[in-house]
């Protein structure tokens, strides 16, 4: 390769990662140029900190992971508060899938029509997710019922050491679910935006983002439902802006008590814009873990 070939590769590459900058930096700002679709205040609980380490020395960059979670159909199988990006809800049934496009009209009968189903591709949706809604308030009353029978069992065998761990287990959880677990629930899915806004108006409790759904089957008791499963939220992390990077790194490497008894560290104001992306507005630092003023970017 002579020298003016290398040197018009070089002017090629260097053109187009300018290119593909200049996109990307034009979409952001397509995406926030007017007026937020949505504005929800999240703290720790729905937005996760990344741990610290060695792995992350060299990484200038830092990002919140989205915990958003759904109520499962089967209240004997609760999750108090661990399953988190993925899940059956129990509101996406055959009906709901039929709307957002899936092929149903094979039904559930048979093996055959089951297998059919769930061989379909999985479709980009939108999510719509709620913060502090029903779902987690349901979330709530779960854990709590399952507390009062385990303590009650242990009660009624007193010389039980597995009721009594149990009967701890399900407080722990139970307080998991108050104090730590992420409040952000899929409630709904659609594929037209402005129809899921009209029903539900609330732009600081629910946010609307693109996803994926792929179909599934329920079973139980020998009993087969055609089901839908929330794969994946398309923007699941989102960058926490240099100005606040310094009030959140220090908590990466602080160790913590029992999940049980931790409580919100910070909290940020998280916008979604035309595009529906979402993008950190505002963060601040909440007291009793590490008291901190709250930081803005410079103008």
């Amino acid at each position: 390769m002579t020298a003016r070939t290398r040197r018009r590769s070089l002017a090629a590459g260097a053109a187009l990662i300018l290119l593909t900058n200049a996109i990307a930096l034009s979409s952001v700002a397509r995406n926030r140029a007017d007026e937020p679709e949505s504005r929800v205040m999240l703290s720790e609980r729905e937005l996760a900190l990344p741990a610290g380490g060695y792995r992350h020395a060299e990484n200038s960059g830092l990002a919140l992971a989205l915990n958003w979670r759904v109520l499962d159909a089967d209240e004997e199988r609760p999750d108090y508060g661990y399953s988190l990006h993925a899940g059956r809800p129990a509101w996406l049934d055959a009906g709901r899938l039929a709307a957002l496009g899936f092929d149903t009209a094979a039904g559930d009968a048979t093996p055959e029509a089951r297998e059919r189903f769930t061989r379909q591709l999985p479709r980009q949706v939108l999510i719509v997710l709620e913060l502090a809604g029903p779902a987690w308030q349901q979330a709530v009353e779960r854990a709590r019922a399952n507390a009062l029978r385990r303590t009650a069992a242990a009660t009624a065998n007193p010389d039980s050491k597995a009721f009594a761990e149990q009967a701890k287990a399900a407080r722990d959880n139970l307080a998991i679910e108050e104090g730590h677990a992420s409040r952000l629930f899929a409630i709904d899915a659609g594929l037209d935006a402005a129809v899921l806004r009209a029903r539900y108006p609330d732009r600081q409790r629910t946010l609307i983002l693109r996803g994926t759904v792929r179909p599934s089957v329920r079973s139980s008791d020998r009993q087969h439902r055609l089901a839908g499963y929330i794969s994946a939220i398309a923007i699941d992390r989102i960058n926490v802006p240099f100005a606040w990077r310094g009030l959140l790194e220090p908590l990466r490497n602080t160790s913590r008590p029992a999940a049980s008894e931790r409580t919100p560290r910070y909290q940020a104001q998280v916008a979604v814009g035309q595009h529906l992306e979402p993008w950190i507005e505002s963060l601040t630092t909440l007291p009793g873990d590490r008291p901190a003023p709250s930081a803005r970017p410079a103008p």
